[in-house]
């Protein structure tokens, strides 16, 4: 490859459709839009790992009661063993938002929406149980930015998992 050519492979290709040149590493942190993908990208690695992590230890929260009984029994298991489960899930969707960008996104926004509906069944169900709609409304936000991070790695992210930066 010549010192003049531009490698056509790129991780990242900025706003070529508007007839723009290929940015600079520096112009694509300048950016807006790629601040947002990797703000977005970071919190939605981190967050899930440190959250399944947790549903381990209960550090944070003891996290069964968050949980409708209904899931537990229906598989057989504890509340806190279904929470095993969970915290396993999260990391696992964690590691899949740094290494599938495009794909793992959409995982984490059915996930988040599996949680919302755990809250709404658990939340109706009133009575002794405690409410948790202000949660639920939080998560659904968590949801919102999850699908605007695959969005935003529809433009963002390498379009294949591994890549050549040959030519």
């Amino acid at each position: 490859m010549s010192s003049t050519s531009v490698p056509t492979n790129r991780s990242w290709v900025p706003r070529e459709h508007l007839g723009h040149s290929p940015a600079t590493r520096t112009e694509k942190l300048l950016d807006p839009p790629f601040q947002a993908y990797l703000l977005l990208r970071a919190a939605f690695v981190t967050a899930p790992i440190l959250f399944g992590v947790d549903k381990f230890f209960n550090w944070m929260t003891i996290w069964p009661k968050y949980l409708w009984i209904g899931f537990p029994h229906l598989l057989g298991v504890s509340p806190q063993h279904f929470m095993y489960g969970v915290g396993v899930i999260e990391i696992v969707a964690g590691l899949g938002v740094l290494v599938l960008p495009r794909l793992a996104p959409y995982v984490v926004v059915g996930w988040l929406g599996g949680i919302i509906l755990n809250l709404v069944i658990l939340s109706a169900r009133g009575g002794t149980h405690p409410v948790y709609w202000d949660i639920a409304l939080r998560d659904f936000g968590l949801l919102l930015a999850a699908l605007a991070l695959a969005r935003l790695a529809a433009t963002f992210a390498p379009q294949r998992l591994f890549h050549s930066h040959r030519d």
